[in-house]
C-alpha cells in the first residue's frame, strides 16, 4: 500500500505501542490467581498474552491452570477470576507503567500540527482511561475507544470504522500504529494504513511476520513522517 502525501488522523494501540504496562497488568493477573489459589504464572509468559483484552487474557491463564490441575475447572468460576482482575488492575493500574521514549514528544509534535487522534485498546476503557491519565497522556486524544466500547474489538473492521466515521476522515488519510498482529489486521479489515512498531508485545513474535505497511524503530520516526509529507499549508 502506498503512503497518501497527507495523513488527517493517526490512530494509536496503547499497550506495548504508546506505554509499557507488562508488569502491572502481570501483578494484577498473578494476584487475581492467587486470590482463587491458582499459583503464579512467570510474568514474561503473561506478557505475552496481552493484546486482545483483559477478558481472553484471563481465560487463557485459566485454561492453563486447569491443564497443570484440571480440578480448578470446578473449583474456579471464570466470571469471578475476571471480577478479580478487574480489582487488582484497579489497585496495580499506574505502578510501573512508562510511556515509551519520545511518547509525549510525537503526539505533541502531531497535534500541533493539527492531525486528530484517536487511542485505540482492547483494554477496557475506564483502565485506558486511567492508564492515559496517570501517564499523562489524555490530553492529546480526540477520540478513545476501549475494549468494550462497541459490540466488537480489534481486530473485527467495525472498530476503527468508528474512528473513520467518529472523525469524518478518508480512509487513505488514516493510519494505525500499533504492536501486535491484531493491530496490523485491525488496520487491513477496516481498509486503513497499517503501522507497526518492533518493542511491544505480540506474543513474543517479531511484528514483521504481521507485514505491516510500515515499521518504525520509535514513535518519533512517525512524527518525521507524517510531518515531512504534510503539505507546506497543513505544516
Amino acid at each position: 500500500m502506498n503512503a497518501p502525501l497527507n495523513y488527517d488522523v493517526i490512530s494509536f494501540d496503547l499497550d506495548g505501542t504508546l506505554v509499557d504496562t507488562a508488569s502491572e497488568i502481570a501483578e494484577a493477573a498473578n494476584r487475581a490467581l492467587e486470590q482463587h489459589a491458582i499459583p503464579r504464572r512467570p510474568p514474561a509468559e503473561i506478557t505475552q498474552l496481552i493484546g486482545a483484552g483483559t477478558r481472553e487474557l484471563i481465560l487463557k491463564l485459566l485454561a492453563r491452570a486447569i491443564l497443570d490441575q484440571p480440578a480448578f475447572a470446578l473449583s474456579v468460576r471464570p466470571d469471578a477470576l475476571l471480577a478479580s482482575m478487574d480489582e487488582h488492575y484497579a489497585v496495580t493500574i499506574g505502578s510501573s507503567v512508562i510511556p515509551y521514549a519520545d511518547c509525549h514528544e510525537t503526539l505533541q509534535r502531531l497535534k500541533r500540527a493539527g492531525l486528530r487522534l484517536a487511542c485505540v485498546t482492547n483494554k477496557e476503557l475506564h483502565h485506558a482511561r486511567r492508564v492515559l491519565q496517570i501517564t499523562q497522556l489524555d490530553g492529546y486524544f480526540d477520540l478513545v475507544i476501549g475494549g468494550d466500547s462497541l459490540p466488537e474489538k480489534k481486530p473485527h473492521p467495525t472498530v476503527l470504522q468508528h474512528v473513520v466515521s467518529s472523525l469524518n476522515v478518508s480512509r487513505d488519510r488514516f493510519a494505525h500504529l500499533g504492536d501486535s498482529a491484531i493491530d496490523i489486521q485491525s488496520a487491513r479489515n477496516a481498509g486503513v494504513v497499517a503501522w507497526a512498531v518492533p518493542y511491544g508485545y505480540n506474543s513474543g513474535v517479531p511484528i514483521v511476520s504481521a507485514r505491516p505497511d510500515r515499521i518504525f524503530d520509535g514513535l518519533l520516526q512517525v512524527a518525521d513522517l507524517v510531518l515531512a509529507d504534510r503539505l507546506p499549508s497543513a505544516a
